[in-house]
């Protein structure tokens, strides 16, 4: 049996205390659901079930948000919904969850979604690290010989083992903003985009359409001028994601639903997986997890138009280049994280809403999605854009 999407939608990008910091992200993801619903033409009343990604569950959203979001959104109450946290991937296993669903025939009608408000929640606020309240517990600490795992640290390793020097992470980063500016200006995301209604501090009513984060005067020169994160490393603030207010959600169906309401598919999940590996080096993984999901599908690199690699930091998708051997012209076509954003536990729908419309754009066939995540593992969902 086929998973299908049959439509996917994002908001734009809000940088940290942003344009979008005033939004709750029970509100944010509200108008998520809300969007794709109308977009898909799916009545509300037959959705199956929401699986909404959310990396930090503490405060504004504690208490499965997902609840929440759908109690505050346009679907009637009789909508379920669950809260999942696979770190940066949240959201793509929240469409790997719900393409299950669909392909087991045991549903016919979900909605994968995500969101994170980091400047209302900021990363890591569940955690009570100076009180040693964390999950990294003695015997990991043994079995590993350290005393904790540091994305960071994952990073600088992967740009030391794969040979990157600080030049060519910083024009990963540009480039990373030139595309992400081509694609604004070209319209590019307007198809994806949800626009959210915000107040201004004058107390004037705008729309928030356009990804905050990109920086339209980035430079070489200017980068240059950033300090590393850690003594004597290569990574700065410029060639890592940025921190991000946003949501995301695509609507997955069976065949049955696409006959029963008259829904138009824009995309089939035609494969995924999910693996894991090296929680030290920890962001490596989506290298292997590639390999292994193409032979899972019986394809090739060849076989597939469009990538998207999360461009959690410059050394994860420059590595990924490197270990296939894939067309840069191919990866992050309209920019990555770097210039977007990476509102954790919304990435990944709000990738893949990038990836299926650029696909249709560009009359694609195959487009590859996959995230680095932290504890060492990855996903990658394979979509046929129709």
């Amino acid at each position: 049996m086929n998973a299908y999407i049959v439509a996917a939608v994002r908001t734009a990008g809000g940088r940290r205390n942003g344009r979008l910091s005033g939004q709750h992200p029970v509100e944010l993801a509200a108008e998520v659901l809300n969007a794709v619903v109308a977009q898909s033409g799916v009545p509300p009343e037959v959705i199956d079930d929401v699986i909404l990604g959310c990396v930090t569950q503490y405060g504004d959203q504690s208490r499965q948000v997902a609840r929440f979001a759908v109690l505050a959104s346009k679907l009637p109450e009789s909508v379920p919904s669950v809260t999942i946290d696979r770190q940066c991937g949240s959201s793509q296993q929240a469409v790997q969850f719900a393409a299950q669903a669909i392909m087991s025939g045991t549903q016919d009608v979900v909605i994968a979604a995500g969101v994170e408000s980091m400047s209302r929640v900021p990363l890591g606020a569940a955690t009570n690290s100076a009180e040693g309240k964390t999950p990294m517990v003695q015997a990991i600490r043994d079995r590993y010989g350290v005393k904790d795992f540091s994305q960071f640290g994952g990073a600088e390793m992967i740009a030391k083992k794969w040979g990157f020097t600080r030049e060519d992470l910083d024009a990963f980063g540009l480039e990373s903003h030139r595309r992400a500016i081509a694609a604004t200006n070209s319209g590019a995301f307007d198809a994806e985009i949800v626009p959210i209604a915000i107040t201004l501090a004058d107390g004037t009513a705008d729309m928030h359409v356009k990804d905050e984060g990109i920086r339209w005067d980035a430079s070489l020169e200017s980068m240059a001028t950033v300090k590393t994160v850690l003594d004597g490393g290569l990574i700065t603030a410029a060639t890592s994601s940025q921190i991000t207010d946003g949501a995301s959600a695509v609507m997955i169906v069976s065949e049955k639903a696409l006959k029963e309401y008259g829904l138009t598919p824009i995309a089939r999940i035609a494969s995924f997986t999910v693996t894991a590996g090296d929680p030290i080096i920890m962001l490596e993984e989506p290298l292997y997890a590639t390999d292994k999901a193409l032979k899972r599908a019986g394809m090739n690199l060849s076989d597939i138009d469009l990538f998207e690699v999360n461009e959690a930091f410059a050394p994860v998708p420059l590595a990924w280049l490197k270990h296939t051997g894939v067309d840069p012209q191919k990866m992050n076509v309209n920019g990555g994280a770097i210039a977007l954003g990476h509102p954790v536990g919304a990435s990944g729908t709000k990738l893949m809403a990038t990836l299926v419309h650029a696909l249709r754009a560009r009359g694609g066939k195959y487009g590859l999605q996959t995230m680095c995540e932290g504890g060492g593992q990855a996903n990658v969902t394979i979509l046929e854009a129709l």
